[in-house]
């Protein structure tokens, strides 16, 4: 285990410190070379090869932070966790353990929310709730919510700050990180080197596990076309790199017991960690996580748990960033 830095989390947008949004910092690490060395995210398209396929997330985010008023008068700050419908949302009453169930919270613009009980009974952190909306979930997000942010962030960013370049299906609640460093001339340099694109959507919830909780069901899916391509990419040879830990969820999600991927869609529980192996990936582009978060898992079983300690250590060392706005790993076969 490990511990950060508070001078190694980003707390701004690479935009807002002087450089582009492809100006960040990539560590790329072996796993068959057992190396870690730092290099520029621009230099990705060198480091994948022709044949390889590069799969992406091209879930939008939604703002999905509002403050809400208890009965008693005092205000909280309630995160939008994850969207079972138009009205019933799994959220987070920030920072407020006392919740009774059945509490009704009055939102802006004569909404309310009904807390209906703790998703789970071990971790009240999270709620289910009927959201009371005098217009569509979307307008009234739109209108009056933020994009979810935390203490390590200085001050508040557009949602623009938090889309990646391939964001087309609203619903996540927080950015599909690991891709936020793609720009048109990365994707150029790409295409360049005949590394391909190909998507698949899958909506993330909060990501903020305060007791370390397993990450929620999430909504995802994986279309046919792009089933295809990793079945034939892996055919001919060519690597799959998932661009983020959402990605190689859809897709673990959407394998059969052979590994091969299938159009699917739907919800997922599905957690990729030591007892359940990658099958349907060689390689991984992400963010750094949080020393404890489940993420790490997902890691280690891909690289083992001593290699991505070794890694972690680089990347401590290099005073590389942590992370929505932060630098970002490649893990290489």
């Amino acid at each position: 285990m490990f511990e950060l830095p508070r001078e190694l989390e980003a707390r701004r947008p690479p935009e807002s410190r002087g450089l582009a949004r492809d100006g960040v910092s990539l560590l790329v690490s072996s796993i068959r070379g057992g190396s870690h060395t730092v290099a520029a995210f621009t230099d990705l398209a060198k480091l994948l090869r022709a044949g390889d396929l590069l799969v992406v997330n091209d879930s939008a985010t939604i703002p999905a932070a509002f403050e809400a008023r208890r009965t008693n008068g005092t205000w909280l700050t309630l995160h939008l966790a994850s969207r079972i419908s138009e009205r019933l949302w799994i959220v987070e009453p920030r920072h407020t353990p006392l919740i009774e169930v059945g509490e009704r919270l009055s939102a802006p613009g004569g909404a309310a929310v009904k807390l209906l009980g703790p998703v789970h009974r071990g971790h009240p952190r999270l709620w289910y709730a009927l959201l009371d909306l005098p217009q569509t979930a979307t307008t009234f997000l739109a209108k009056y919510a933020r994009p979810i942010s935390y203490d390590y962030a200085d001050g508040g960013y557009p949602i623009d700050a938090y889309q990646t370049i391939f964001a087309r299906e609203p619903g996540s609640v927080e950015m599909p990180s690991a891709a936020r460093p793609f720009t048109l001339r990365v994707i150029d340099s790409l295409y360049r080197r005949n590394v391909n694109l190909a998507g698949i959507t899958l909506h993330c919830g909060v990501a903020s596990p305060e007791a370390h909780e397993p990450p929620l069901d999430e909504r995802f899916a994986v279309p046919d076309w792009t089933a295809r391509a990793v079945n034939a990419a892996r055919s001919n040879g060519g690597r799959i790199i998932a661009a983020g830990t959402t990605v190689v969820r859809a897709l673990e999600s959407a394998a059969d017991s052979e590994g091969r991927v299938r159009a699917a869609q739907g919800w997922t529980s599905h957690i990729v960690d030591g007892t359940h192996p990658v099958r349907t990936i060689d390689g991984l582009l992400t963010g750094f996580h949080e020393p404890r978060a489940s993420h790490l898992l997902m890691l280690e079983a891909l690289g083992g748990a001593g290699f991505i300690a070794q890694a972690y250590d680089k990347a401590l060392q290099s005073g590389l960033l942590w992370h929505e706005f932060g630098d970002v790993h490649l893990i290489l076969p």
